[in-house]
């Protein structure tokens, strides 16, 4: 596909249709790496869970995770892996 490039205040910039980001995933931060000549955009992949451990410990210190549902058991909770 070409593109045309435009000046963007003092750079310059693509605009990439908002299907090939949507192709890829991309939706907020990219990777971009400049390899052998050739631009490399590519859709940043976090974790999903990322920081729910550290959330859970603040909520326990603060009595803030008592049972939501109490028919529902907690055993075997302590069994899963972050």
């Amino acid at each position: 596909m070409e593109v045309a490039i435009r000046k963007m205040g003092n750079s310059q910039g693509v605009l990439i249709p908002k299907p090939v980001l949507a192709e890829i995933g991309l939706d907020g931060t990219a990777d971009l790496q400049v390899r052998d000549g050739v631009i490399e955009i590519r859709a940043v992949r976090r974790n999903p869970r990322e920081g729910w451990a550290d959330d859970a410990r603040r909520l326990a210190a603060q009595d803030g995770d008592a049972l939501m549902w109490p028919e529902v058991a907690n055993d075997g909770d302590d069994a899963l892996v972050w």
